[in-house]
């Protein structure tokens, strides 16, 4: 006879007792409900990004993760002294990795602000930085989902100097935010913190130069590191 459904919570408290394993497939049994119910940003930055519909990405110290080139990533995971050479190349793959969303059946929109600063602070060499402005450039004007805005260095100061964010709309029409960090980074779902970061992007946007004007400014800062 085949059971359907999970095994019940008294079986499993049978079989540990049977097996002696101290509770290991009651504790297992516990730990899998709890991520089954929990909500989709309690479930990591690269599920949020697998599901997302449409990300809005700013960032004022580097180049957005999914935009960069593998040398300017290494470039930035190298720079920290902190991470061992194993480490550096865990976290390289795992960006590069994550940039697949962008050719994948289901393509986010993504629209990213950068601060013209990020793309003039020299970040290894300045190939790396060259064509790093390069790549942005093309993909704002080659990937149909791409939209690049730079502020210019002439701006004046402006809110989302206080930190990057990003704001996803999932497939649901769920509305998270991801906040950047130092030691990870910590997902938001309330709705005066998105309301907060909602107003902090359209200052930040209307600080930035229109597209076109963007695209010329990358091709403009590429030329002056080659």
């Amino acid at each position: 006879m085949r059971v359907e459904g999970p095994p019940a919570p008294k079986y499993l408290e049978l079989f540990d007792e049977a097996l002696d394993t101290g509770g290991l497939f009651g504790r297992m049994l516990a730990e899998l409900v709890t991520l089954d119910k929990a909500q989709v940003w309690l479930r990591g930055w690269r599920v949020i990004l697998g599901q997302a519909r449409a990300l809005r990405w700013f960032d004022p110290l580097h180049v957005p993760g999914l935009f960069q080139t593998e040398a300017y990533a290494r470039a930035v995971f190298e720079a920290d002294d902190l991470l061992d050479a194993e480490e550096v190349q865990r976290r390289l793959d795992d960006r590069m990795e994550s940039q697949a969303v962008l050719y994948g059946d289901r393509q986010p929109r993504v629209v990213a602000v950068v601060d013209e600063s990020v793309l003039r602070r020299r970040v290894g060499s300045r190939k790396i930085m060259c064509d790093q402005a390069s790549h942005l450039a093309r993909l704002a004007t080659e990937h149909p989902g791409v939209r690049v805005h730079v502020v210019p260095c002439t701006a004046e100061e402006y809110p989302g100097l206080n930190g990057p964010f990003i704001l996803a709309t999932l497939s649901d029409d769920v509305e998270l935010a991801f906040l950047g960090g130092q030691i990870g980074g910590q997902e938001l779902d309330k709705p005066e913190d998105l309301r907060r970061l909602q107003r902090t992007w359209e200052a930040t946007l209307g600080a930035a130069l229109p597209p076109q004007e963007s695209i010329d400014r990358l091709r403009e800062v590429a030329e002056s590191w080659s």
